[in-house]
């Protein structure tokens, strides 16, 4: 305003007119606007002012809490960050697969002990029922008492070497191995997402992610024979999967209300905890480990005391002791499985 005030110059005049019949005076004024030329010259005092603007805004960058797209654009990510990553991505899509492989394949050894438990009962009930025909015809005159000797000695013996084998193999407890592989596969997964979501991964966490995946493999192998985990164990441990981390001195913050003595007493607590817990758990599986000892032998021997008493029917010095072996193990071999495999004592011991 002051340019244009000062450029302005303002003029006033004084005219008169006279007319014959009348005279006025009128004044005029007049008024003149300068304004000043801009030129393109001093336009270079305005480039450091925009090259600091520019500066400033690549500082501002450094502290945004928003992380770029682009990691090549971030002076602070590691150069062999894609190669960890892509790693990182690698093992996570591994370890979903395993989640979904031992879940599908614990549904089918849970499937195993429901009809290898169905079929051996019926195998062992229906050898019992002929059993216990055959010793009631036997003052029958052309009853097919051979015949039904022979299928009950035969439905028991095949009964005694299922069971033999499914007392071995121990399908409850290959369920809950696979529970647990899962459950264990699940845990790693949510940890190898979170430290992708909200942390920068480095070589050490892809190392660790692996050592994990490798370590529950080896608790939990898949193949039945050669590499498959001893059902009966000659001394009950607790099971440590994963890999022990070396330990680190941490710098205690003062302000977060914690003092000395406080986390001392936090610690003995933890321990007296853990003691207590590994005791009644080590307690809880010893007795189940001797209980499905007794359960797996007693079985196939009910069995086969089943099949010799079958096989001596209507002799004339044994028929009455035959006669209770012959249906009494198949009854009572019936229970002793049902409540071993049914029960699913195999899984009570793995799971304590």
């Amino acid at each position: 305003m002051a340019a244009i005030n000062q450029a302005s110059s303002f003029m006033r005049t004084k005219t008169s007119t006279s007319s014959p019949s009348s005279s006025s005076h009128r004044f005029i004024t007049r008024a003149s606007i300068h304004l000043p030329k801009i030129s393109t010259a001093n336009l270079d005092i305005f480039t450091p002012n925009i090259a600091s603007n520019i500066s400033m805004v690549q500082e501002m960058h450094k502290f945004s809490r928003f992380t770029p797209k682009n990691p090549t654009l971030n002076p602070n990510v590691h150069p062999d960050h894609e190669v960890i990553m892509e790693k990182l991505y690698l093992i996570l899509e591994a370890v979903s697969d395993r989640v979904e492989m031992h879940k599908n394949i614990g549904e089918q050894r849970n499937n195993w002990n429901s009809l290898l438990l169905t079929c051996i009962n019926t195998i062992t009930l229906s050898a019992a029922t002929m059993a216990g025909i055959a010793s009631a015809i036997t003052s029958v005159p052309g009853a097919p008492l051979e015949t039904l000797k022979l299928s009950s000695s035969f439905l028991y013996l095949a009964a005694t070497g299922m069971l033999i084998i499914m007392n071995k193999i121990q399908p409850s407890q290959l369920v809950e191995e696979q529970r647990n592989a899962a459950r264990l596969f699940k845990q790693l997964e949510s940890e190898i997402k979170t430290k992708i979501a909200i942390s920068q991964p480095t070589l050490n966490d892809v190392n660790e992610a692996m050592e994990k995946v490798l370590a529950i493999d080896r608790a939990y192998p898949l193949p039945l024979l050669g590499v498959m985990l001893e059902k009966f164990p000659a001394k009950v441990e607790p099971a440590v999967w994963w890999p022990e981390k070396p330990t680190t001195s941490k710098r205690r913050n003062d302000k977060n209300g914690w003092s000395v003595d406080l986390e001392e007493e936090m610690r003995e607590i933890i321990k007296v905890l853990e003691v207590k817990d590994k005791d009644d758990y080590i307690r809880l599986g010893e007795k189940a480990l001797k209980l499905n000892k007794g359960l797996a032998k007693a079985g196939p021997l009910l069995t086969g005391l089943g099949a010799i008493g079958s096989a001596f029917l209507a002799s004339a010095p044994h028929s009455s002791w035959a006669m209770v072996l012959g249906v009494m193990g198949g009854a009572m071999a019936s229970v002793v499985n049902t409540i071993q495999h049914g029960g699913q004592v195999g899984m009570v011991f793995d799971v304590g």
